[in-house]
Order: C-alpha cells, then sequence, then structure tokens
C-alpha cells in the first residue's frame, strides 16, 4: 500500500492557479512585459530543489529545464532560474509581443494547467526587501538604513518588467553589455510622488551579465527628503506604491 500512495504522489500533476503567477521582484498580478521574472507558486511542480548554477549557462544562455523542470510560455520553453516543489522562478521570452499568452508547468512529461497571462510592451516592478527598494551605489554597497544615500549621490535601483532593449537579447540569452530599454522616452522616477528631472536619469536598462534584470541609475536631486517613496512609470504602467528608498 505505501509503494502504492508513494506511487500515486509520484504521478500528480503540477498544481497551480492564475492567481499563483506573480512578479518575482514584488508578487504583484499582471500584466506581465517581455524579459520580466515572473514567479509561479503551487504545488508538486518539482520533485527536487535546483538553483541556477554557473554551469547550468551554455553559451551565455539560461537553461530552459532544471531538476526536470520546464515552463512553456505561448507553447516554447522559457528560461528558468530556480525550481522546487512549492516555487519556479523563470522568464518571459524577450521576444514575445503583447497579448493573451498561454503558460504551463511540465515535471518529467507531467503536464499541469495552462494558465493564460497578458503581456504588454512594459510592467515595471521594483525589487524590495523590508520595504524598501533594493539599491546601491555605483560601486554596488547596498542601500541601508545604516548606509543610506544623500541628496546629490548617483544610485542605482534595481527592477524588473521595464521592456524589451536596444539591441534585445534573444530569450534567455545573458545580456553582456548595458542596452538601454526601448521605452527610455516614457520612463519615469517619481520620489514623493514627484517626477525627477529625466536629466538625472544616466541609464535605464538591462543590468549587463544579468538576465531579466534591469538597474536605473539616477542622480538624487537636491533636497531629497529622507526615505522618500519611489515609483517607476514607463507608459502607462507604474510600479507598486509604497515602497521607499534608503536616504538621509
Amino acid at each position: 500500500m505505501a509503494v502504492l500512495l508513494a506511487g500515486a504522489a509520484w504521478g500528480q500533476a503540477p498544481a497551480y492557479t492564475p492567481d499563483n503567477i506573480v512578479n518575482a521582484s514584488d508578487f504583484s498580478s499582471g500584466p506581465f512585459a517581455p524579459n520580466s521574472v515572473l514567479t509561479i507558486f503551487g504545488a508538486n511542480l518539482a520533485w527536487s530543489t535546483q538553483q541556477l548554477a554557473g554551469s547550468d549557462i551554455v553559451n551565455d544562455a539560461l537553461p530552459t529545464t532544471l531538476a526536470s523542470v520546464a515552463v512553456y510560455v505561448d507553447n516554447w520553453p522559457a528560461p528558468v532560474i530556480y525550481v522546487s516543489p512549492t516555487q519556479i522562478n523563470f522568464i518571459i521570452p524577450g521576444n514575445e509581443i503583447d497579448g493573451s499568452v498561454p503558460v504551463r508547468v511540465v515535471r518529467q512529461g507531467v503536464t499541469g494547467p495552462e494558465i493564460t497571462i497578458q503581456l504588454i510592451d512594459a510592467a515595471p516592478a521594483l525589487f524590495a526587501s523590508a520595504g524598501y527598494a533594493i539599491a546601491t551605489s555605483p560601486a554596488g554597497a547596498l542601500l541601508t538604513p545604516d548606509a543610506p544615500a544623500h541628496s546629490g549621490d548617483v544610485v542605482v535601483v534595481y527592477a524588473t518588467g521595464l521592456g524589451k532593449s536596444l539591441p534585445n537579447p534573444a530569450p534567455g540569452v545573458i545580456p553582456l553589455a548595458a542596452y538601454p530599454v526601448a521605452g527610455l522616452s516614457t520612463l519615469n522616477v517619481y520620489l514623493n510622488g514627484v517626477a525627477i528631472d529625466p536629466a538625472l536619469i544616466l541609464y535605464a536598462g538591462v543590468t549587463p551579465y544579468s538576465a531579466g534584470l534591469y538597474q536605473i541609475n539616477l542622480v538624487l536631486p537636491d533636497n531629497t527628503p529622507t526615505n522618500p517613496e519611489i515609483r517607476v512609470s514607463v507608459g502607462t504602467q507604474e510600479s507598486l506604491a509604497g515602497l521607499l528608498l534608503n536616504v538621509q
């Protein structure tokens, strides 16, 4: 009987719902953008846990399978960066276009439900921790309450979902240089609800050597208040409200 039960569990299909597919940065729901990092939460997604390792990267491209698990987006295998029994992190291929797109998880030939997600040009979302946007100095030092930025400093804010870049890497290919986002002319950064001067945005694009990750390099305006709320918009889409930036 134990053997039969084990066999039944082994054959259970991956289980998840539309609400289980979210942005990996802030767990917000869709719509999503090409080259965004998404998370699927569920059950029976994998039988083991595997994090992307350097040995998984071949010809500067991410794998489409980890631990015998794949995620199909628009019926094509997507780049995968983490799998576990209850969570998968993957990247929407950067060549996808706007519209309704099917997503499904396949574990060792066993297919989970097909879920339809909506894709748009850009759907900005900031990476965050404990209510603060993840940001660094240009040298890479993490901004914290004990090591904040100050007015006039250059800070680097990390995001996903800023859309296609120029040039736009092939799906899963790791960018080896700084490529600006295609929607740069419509990108804005807001501090306490006020858009900063576009001239203070030094760069907004993919982070070199990091597939699916974007960065915005900006100069903090004079008299930037303490711990301002920060939001980013591209076109009509805006990141979630409520995140703060470590500034003193």
